[in-house]
């Protein structure tokens, strides 16, 4: 049976295109992809992501445990920070991307993938042995909006207070909020500015009721995936996965090699990183108006070379891109390429893969 998040009734009664996403039934559009993904990219708009997972690490030795058990460094992360990166397997492959809020040394809150997240808290239980902590699998109770796009900080701290307009980007603080203790984070998925807030499922509800009055535009799911993906932000199943290492994945800078800190999966990814990689996730962009789809074969002449992981008729740019796992030594950029849709080969070339980049 598919999960709703609390505010399914509301999204319901917006006429939202409802699918299930996950183990969740889930708004994909309310109006339109389009018009949705235009009204966060030049104002605002706020996406019920309730199915994200919150797995807390508690105990004396929560923030070490921590730093095992992800790839980039929270040890050093100075307590109200965010770290974004990876938990992996000893084969250092991807179990799961996600944020890391480092509350104090003896608390640490992991913000999962909502696909991921019973595979992660069995993961993190598993590997507890050696470490005086506690796992905690916070889900259910917690629920949670994105306040997306350039005008989200002349809203949302008008609502909530707590002097939020102030947050820098991956810090984050406890603010009161109808009578609640809840947390505000600088961070989202769509390459804009924006916030992440995080309460009990009644709070959230009024929240969402709230910014919807102020003109606040509800964004579903399909919209997040063409922002994020224009952003070049991956999405576990597609561009990582328990197959795909970071280093492959193209983000190795989320990856601690050059700290003496030891992590699960480290001795397989340093092994990886002198060897070099096979093959790795690359911006294509075609020459001509045909949409690249997840799964796509890519061509150098007449051998396959990869595969696309995520590609659209890009919004924000009107042209057709895509991220590709490709293999080397086909990976520099301007090297041409073919991408198979429909029986067709589209002629293309390897670009850059951060398609868009937000204003200052």
């Amino acid at each position: 049976m598919q999960k709703k998040t609390c505010l399914y009734d509301r999204h319901k009664a917006l006429g939202a295109t409802m699918e299930p996403f996950a183990d969740f039934i889930m708004p994909i559009r309310y109006t339109s992809i389009k018009e949705e993904h235009e009204a966060v990219r030049n104002h605002v708009g706020v996406f019920d992501v309730s199915h994200m997972g919150e797995i807390k690490i508690l105990g004396p030795q929560a923030a070490k445990y921590a730093d095992f058990m992800f790839s980039n460094d929270i040890i050093n992360l100075k307590e109200n920070h965010i770290a974004y990166g990876f938990m992996l397997h000893e084969t250092g492959t991807v179990v799961d991307d996600l944020l890391a809020y480092k509350i104090s040394e003896h608390e640490v809150l992991f913000v999962v993938n909502a696909a991921n997240i019973e595979k992660d808290y069995l993961h993190l239980v598993d590997h507890t042995d050696d470490f005086d902590v506690r796992i905690r699998n916070e889900s259910d109770q917690t629920s949670q909006l994105a306040i997306q796009g350039p005008e989200a900080n002349d809203v949302l701290p008008d609502i909530i207070g707590g002097s939020i307009e102030s947050l820098k980007p991956f810090t984050f603080k406890d603010v009161r909020y109808e009578g609640e203790m809840i947390i505000v984070s600088r961070t989202g998925y769509t390459g804009e500015d924006g916030f992440e807030v995080y309460a009990s499922r009644g709070t959230i509800r009024t929240l969402w009721e709230v910014l919807l009055e102020k003109g606040v535009k509800p964004v579903g799911l399909g919209a997040r995936d063409t922002l994020r993906f224009e952003a070049s932000l991956p999405l576990y199943g597609n561009e990582l996965t328990d197959e795909i290492t970071p280093l492959e994945a193209g983000f190795s800078m989320f990856v601690k090699l050059d700290s003496n800190q030891d992590f699960l999966g480290r001795e397989a990814l340093e092994k990886q990183k002198k060897n070099g990689v096979e093959h790795r996730i690359v911006g294509i962009e075609l020459e001509k108006r045909a949409v690249p789809r997840h799964g796509y074969p890519v061509y150098k002449d007449d051998e396959k070379i990869g595969y696309v992981t995520t590609g659209y008729l890009s919004i924000t740019l009107g042209k057709p891109i895509a991220m590709a796992m490709v293999e080397k030594p086909h990976t520099n950029k301007k090297t041409a390429v073919d991408v198979e849709i429909r029986g067709r080969r589209i002629p293309g070339f390897v670009r850059k893969r951060t398609f868009y980049k937000r204003k200052k």
